[in-house]
């Protein structure tokens, strides 16, 4: 008996692959912020002083402005109840005794090596930061660290500034999902954006350059910004 062989392409064997751990470590420590698993006892009320109130913060986010703290921090517990799906770190910059925002490692598939930073959440003290940049470093260094192959970055495809910063960062675009999911009552097309395995290490290096403490003067001004060095 005669066997014909599929002549149709298929992907790339994997033959060392093995899913990666969950996340994530309690605490990430860089040199300019400190990421911890998010307690919504303990960092809630903080939070609620610093973002909860502040109307951009919520723009293109599932919930709009909080006004009572007890609400926000009901909010925070829901979406923190199942770390099997989504892990949330509070974000303390250098130079802050509170969190000044939150985000997460959101899409969490340990079987396919992907996940995602999403629920981003940052404060006026955080955005267009060091601190913001090195946070999501650290999300990012970790991810790859750990062994997983995609890190995914998805967005509002109205977001102009979180499609300026994935393309910052180094993310590829992927494209838009559109009429993804309804938001707020409201049609959201979704853009997203990935870096894989294979793109971290020269990117990596990209972000260590930028964060290094000569890359900024005496002013705090960046001598060289991370688009050039990304390429983004």
């Amino acid at each position: 008996m005669t066997t014909v062989s599929d002549p149709r392409p298929i992907g790339a064997a994997l033959p060392n692959w093995a899913p990666p751990v969950r996340p994530g470590p309690a605490v990430m420590q860089g040199d300019y912020v400190q990421l911890e698993q998010l307690d919504p006892a303990r960092h809630g009320p903080a939070l609620f002083r610093t973002m909860a109130q502040v109307d951009r913060v919520w723009t293109y986010l599932p919930k709009a402005t909080f006004v009572q703290e007890e609400v926000f921090i009901a909010h925070l517990a829901e979406i923190t109840a199942d770390p099997a799906k989504h892990v949330f770190y509070a974000i303390t910059p250098e130079g802050f005794c509170e969190p000044q925002g939150f985000f997460s490692y959101y899409t969490i598939q340990p079987e396919a090596g992907a996940i995602e930073l999403g629920y981003v959440a940052l404060g006026p003290a955080m955005q267009r930061s060091r601190a913001a940049t090195e946070a999501t470093f650290l999300m990012m260094d970790w991810a790859f660290a750990a062994g997983y192959r995609r890190f995914e970055w998805k967005c509002d495809a109205l977001n102009a500034p979180s499609r300026k910063a994935a393309a910052r960062f180094g993310f590829a675009f992927e494209g838009v999902f559109r009429q993804a999911t309804v938001v707020k009552g409201r049609n959201r097309d979704t853009a997203w954006y990935s870096v894989i395995d294979t793109e971290w290490p020269p990117l990596r290096v990209a972000f260590t350059d930028w964060l290094a403490a000569e890359n900024f003067d005496a002013a705090g001004q960046q001598r060289r910004s991370l688009s050039a060095l990304t390429g983004g």
